[in-house]
């Protein structure tokens, strides 16, 4: 292939990645905000949180009376023959009857062993778990965003450390190619300068073709056009003032996850108290105002009109059912039991994990001043092996040495700071204080 083409091939692809001017720089906070906005799973949620809003009422608990308008007709021709007490015989072939009702009626049960206000108090919790809930996909999906964009943070940065090392390369290779047509170096530095060179080459394109999916990745996040192109910021903003003390204790009061476990205990405490409420009677008031009107072309009324208002009381116990209700007892109280040691469980999970993130935080940040240092220090051995390369007086695998130092230490430098950064991230929301 030739080589000319490679490169120009390659700038090409480098000006579509981020050098062209005509991108947006799409920032982190514009980057949340898009995501707050459009994330299907936030919308997804928020409507989870609406259906829970609208099922807490008092009429979905069962305290409210329930009023229904009834309207009912009924029509029979039949043969009809009648046998009257004075020994009369009366006989109608399609004989005509009908009968008409219709009105109001209302159904109320007043009681039911406290059942209903158990219930009212469950949909409340219900409304708190679809809150937490919601709670919890924000600071999932804001940590992803996170996350995502300081991945192509990185990525930037290694792309910028393997293009200077391509540029390094390319000389390198220009001037073992002029030693070689004066006659000062052999045809094996060249050859190996052209290795080196497609070498380079091959890492960049495949580190700009990871930059180019996690591009994909955060649009994805942010449920915009998948190809739309961006550039983001070049620098990793790490803040280093985390307490561990600080963190569990917002932990153990806003970490969502901890929060719905403990709501769902408190809902199976609810249900328990409503399948205790099976014990008790149930107590209905009905009432209704009927009109009804009949009609009837053999017998001793041919019509019969009638209104009025009606009223009554309905009450019923359970007195057996197989003893099904201890076992519904039963049942609610281990469902109490697996929600109090799933909460416990979730508590540990939650502090064992912060305190873990918390070293890995602590050795991130030590280990960013130490590449710093290092990046530094590779640096200036570059620059110093350079001009000795330009003199003739460093050996070729010397200055490959040198280079590939400098990469690796770049590399190391810009790890170091996501891996910190991915650590702050997951301690911030772990904490339920992660900034949206």
């Amino acid at each position: 292939m030739n080589f000319h083409r490679i490169i120009l091939s390659l700038a090409a692809i480098l000006f579509i990645c981020g050098g062209g001017t005509a991108q947006d720089r799409l920032t982190l906070e514009q980057a949340v905000q898009l995501a707050l906005q459009n994330n299907f799973d936030i919308k997804l949620t928020k409507n989870s949180v609406v259906l829970a809003k609208n099922n807490f009422s008092r009429a979905n608990a069962g305290m409210l009376p329930v009023v229904t308008g009834n309207f009912s007709t009924n029509n029979i021709v039949s043969n009809t023959k009648q046998t009257l007490s004075s020994g009369q015989t009366q006989e109608r072939n399609g004989a005509r009857n009908s009968n008409l009702v219709y009105g109001p009626v209302l159904n109320w049960q007043v009681f039911d062993g406290m059942g209903m206000f158990a219930r009212y108090d469950q949909l409340r919790e219900l409304e708190r778990l679809g809150e937490s809930n919601l709670k919890l996909t924000l600071q999932t999906t804001v940590a992803d965003v996170i996350n995502n964009y300081y991945d192509l943070v990185q990525q930037q940065q290694q792309i910028r450390a393997l293009t200077g090392a391509l540029d390094i390369s390319r000389l390198r290779l220009k001037n073992s190619n002029n030693r070689y047509l004066i006659g000062r170096a052999a045809k094996l530095e060249v050859l190996a300068a052209s290795v080196d060179l497609n070498t380079d080459t091959t890492n960049l394109l495949r580190q700009i073709d990871v930059y180019r999916g996690t591009k994909i990745r955060l649009n994805q996040l942010l449920a915009r056009e998948i190809s739309l192109d961006f550039t983001v910021t070049d620098t990793i903003i790490i803040q280093n003032n985390l307490q561990l003390a600080d963190l569990q204790n917002s932990a153990s009061l806003q970490n969502p996850a901890l929060q719905s476990a403990l709501i769902n205990k408190s809902i199976s405490e609810l249900n328990l108290k409503q399948v205790k409420a099976a014990r008790y009677p149930l107590v209905s008031i009905n009432s209704g105002y009927n009109f009804n009107k009949s009609t009837s072309e053999l017998g001793f009324a041919r019509n019969s009109i009638g209104r009025g208002f009606n009223y009554g009381l309905t009450a019923s116990i359970n007195i057996f059912n197989g003893s099904l209700q201890k076992t519904s007892e039963r049942n609610a109280s281990i469902e109490i039991e697996n929600a109090s040691l799933e909460f416990n469980k979730i508590n540990q999970s939650i502090s064992a994990q912060i305190m873990s993130l918390y070293q890995t935080f602590q050795t991130n940040l030590e280990l960013v001043k130490l590449e710093k240092q290092n990046l530094e220090i590779a640096r200036q051995n570059l620059e110093i092996t350079m001009e000795k390369f330009r003199l003739g007086s460093v050996a070729p695998l010397e200055f490959r040495e040198a280079q590939k130092n400098y990469i690796d230490a770049s590399t190391r430098n810009t790890n170091a700071q996501f891996e910190a950064k991915l650590a702050e991230v997951s301690l911030q929301q772990l904490a339920g204080v992660l900034s949206l």
